[in-house]
């Protein structure tokens, strides 16, 4: 199966980049390996519950069932110890990254309340870009009625661009809607 944001990326960006960039081989065109979605709840140490709502409303936002996420070492202050449950990440490849990238960039980012695009300056240097949500309620798919908490996530984008400047124009032809510098 092919999505219309494949077909564009396909059709649209690959030739673009080519053309902005001088690729000689169509192997250099950066594309997008896998979308991350990492929600982290510290507050699920002490209830199961605030696991198993995250895990249900994570599922029905990319319709992938998360994995737990485990604290690496034991922290006093924040009363943490090593091995206790912190969150749930999923990882989408494939037929459901480009679904989930058409709906967010689509559906759900532009239902965000006083929108006005995303940063442009959340790349890491690598070409990977890092979007942070302060709530699950801008996805469609998320009733109002049944959610418990509003629970914020974050999103990565893998790409194999070699450098910030080739992943952002990847991502701009795209259709990702990044803020206007004024």
């Amino acid at each position: 199966m092919i999505n219309k944001m494949q077909t564009k990326y396909s059709e649209e960006v690959v030739p673009a980049l080519q053309k902005a960039f001088n690729y000689e081989n169509v192997m250099q065109i950066p594309k997008i390996q896998k979308v991350v979605l990492n929600v982290g709840m510290g507050e699920a140490m002490g209830n199961s519950k605030i696991l198993d709502a995250a895990v249900t409303d994570v599922t029905t936002i990319t319709g992938q069932k998360p994995v737990q996420t485990k604290a690496r070492k034991s922290i006093a202050n924040f009363k943490l110890r090593e091995g206790v449950v912190i969150g749930v990440k999923v990882t989408l490849r494939g037929y459901k990254m480009w679904s989930f990238l058409d709906r967010l960039m689509n559906v759900a980012l532009p239902r965000v309340r006083d929108f006005r695009g995303v940063s442009a300056d959340a790349f890491d240097g690598r070409g990977n870009y890092t979007l942070g949500l302060k709530d699950q309620l801008i996805f469609p798919e998320i009733e109002y009625d049944k959610i418990d908490k509003l629970r914020g996530m974050e999103i990565t984008i893998v790409t194999t661009a070699k450098n910030d400047e080739e992943s952002r124009e990847m991502l701009r032809a795209l259709g990702m809607p990044f803020r206007k510098e004024s």
